[in-house]
């Protein structure tokens, strides 16, 4: 009896030891992956593997960073280990190997794995992954739809607003994508995708609304309906208005700053006018009311000055000069 506790003992040593030992190992390999040295990364996780080769958490670890270096066949066989097991890291490999599909061009075969991912897990990164396939398919309807329904469970995840914004942007649908890119850079407003989004508001704005070359005095109006859905006809008619009103005589002092901060207020007002409780959908229930109530405050200009920032050069030292005016709207924010 004594000799099988020892035993016992000395088993269960093992095993923990061996588990401090693959732990060890994965935060180290993080730490590569984290620097972008996958190459380092991958050699770390195979001496995990090695001490267990069916870790759910090496092998999701080790397709992630096989996935990054590009080596989507290895990504999706790791993954694959992960999925069978069906224990932790299963939605995190589902996305692994969607995505790695995707990217060795079976893009079908990524939707439908996509498709039973959702079934398991109502999260909005596989909403947003199956949304993005369709879009590369430019399936817009069903991009929209999966997209809109992420949304809906986590209004968070910036990428989500903004392939909706491309995807309304694609079907002529300018009010829509212009309120998909302000939520967008309210989320994420200074990096490289920022400026992207922040330049389309800015020609979303101008379009439709030209001078005359002939005649100086002369501002003409193109007025584009939503095709084949009226909902935000008004809404359209009234931004290019809007915009047209910049070239009078009465806004020619004003600075580019202040006509877009007036034009904004305005649109974001003018949308708030329009909502009732009939509506419905994630227009009137979350873009919507949030951008007419910060129209209603008193801090549209911290808000234009933060979500412009990554195409406004004035920001920053709008900023530095402002600095109570940022914390108001900060604070207005945790209050909302």
């Amino acid at each position: 009896m004594k000799y099988l506790t020892l035993l016992f003992l000395l088993l269960s040593c093992n095993l923990i030891n061996g588990q401090d030992d693959i732990n060890t190992l994965v935060e180290n390999g993080i730490v590569f992956h984290d620097e972008g040295n996958y190459e380092k990364a991958i050699e770390t996780y195979k001496k995990a593997l090695e001490i267990d080769p069916k870790s759910s958490l090496v092998n999701y670890e080790i397709a992630l960073s096989y996935f990054y270096n590009k080596n989507y066949q290895n990504a999706i066989k790791h993954c694959d280990i992960v999925l069978k097991n069906n224990d932790q890291h299963q939605k995190e490999a589902y996305i692994t190997k969607g995505s790695s599909l995707d990217n060795l061009g079976k893009t079908k075969a990524s939707i439908k794995l996509f498709k039973k991912a959702i079934k398991k897990y109502d999260d909005v990164l596989l909403y947003y992954n199956l949304a993005l396939n369709y879009y590369k398919l430019k399936d817009f309807k069903n991009a929209e739809d999966i997209v809109t329904q992420g949304i809906a469970i986590d209004p968070s995840h910036p990428s989500s607003h903004l392939v909706l914004a491309y995807i309304n942007y694609d079907n002529d649908k300018r009010t829509q994508s212009l309120l998909n890119l302000h939520y967008f850079l309210f989320l994420e407003p200074n990096s490289r995708r920022s400026t992207e989004a922040g330049k389309l508001i800015q020609e979303m704005m101008r379009s439709n609304v030209s001078r005359d070359p002939d005649k100086p005095n002369t501002i003409n109006v193109s007025l584009v309906f939503p095709s084949g859905d009226n909902e935000f006809g008004s809404a359209e008619m009234m931004l290019s208005l809007l915009e047209a009103s910049k070239m009078t005589e009465e806004n020619k002092d004003k600075t580019e700053d202040e006509l877009f901060i007036e034009n904004t207020r305005s649109f974001f007002k003018i949308l708030g006018e329009l909502n009732s409780e009939k509506k419905k959908g994630i227009y009137w229930n979350i873009y919507i009311p949030f951008f007419n109530d910060i129209a209603e405050s008193d801090h549209m200009d911290a808000y234009c000055y933060y979500v412009m920032q990554a195409v406004n050069p004035y920001s920053k030292a709008w900023f530095e000069v402002n600095q109570d005016q940022l914390q108001a709207f900060e604070a207005w924010l945790n209050d909302y």
